[in-house]
């Protein structure tokens, strides 16, 4: 399992759009998707990927990191893997 943090997302995009923005820049379908809301100015989307190595997101996310989209700048953090036993 593999996450990526999209920070500065609008509350109002809708988990497709950001679906659709994920996939035209190379990512696979997302698993799940949780919101994040922001302190007033900068609401985020935590996007969960079951079936992507973390090795490969990191790629992927460097496409997006700092991008203009939907009028804001948006950043992807990749977050480390999480021992959950």
């Amino acid at each position: 399992m593999a996450e990526l943090l999209l920070g500065n997302v609008e509350e109002s995009v809708t988990d497709e759009e950001i679906g659709e923005f994920l996939t035209r820049y190379g990512f696979p379908p997302f698993s799940s998707i949780r919101r994040i809301p922001g302190a007033g100015s900068r609401p985020a989307a935590m996007v969960v990927f079951d079936d992507i190595p973390a090795d490969r997101l990191r790629v992927l996310q460097t496409r997006i990191h700092n991008l203009f989209w939907m009028n804001r700048t948006i950043t992807a953090l990749l977050l480390p893997d999480r021992d959950e036993s």
